[in-house]
């Protein structure tokens, strides 16, 4: 069970790639929806990434 729930993250993970690079060369509207949700998720993900790591030291960068 855990293999095809991870799985199936992989495969809309890879999906959601292929609709950032298709949007970039001008896809249709659902493409470019597809590729927003999939960089605001990404940007989401970074955020959570970065307030994980606690309060960041004076040389990090």
């Amino acid at each position: 069970m855990t293999v095809l729930v991870l799985s199936g993250i992989v495969v809309l993970a890879v999906g959601g790639c292929v609709c950032v690079v298709w949007a970039a060369r001008g896809g249709p509207r659902w493409v470019r929806a597809a590729a927003t949700t999939t960089l605001a998720a990404g940007e989401l993900a970074r955020r959570a990434g970065r307030r994980d790591r606690g309060p960041s030291r004076s040389g990090d960068d």
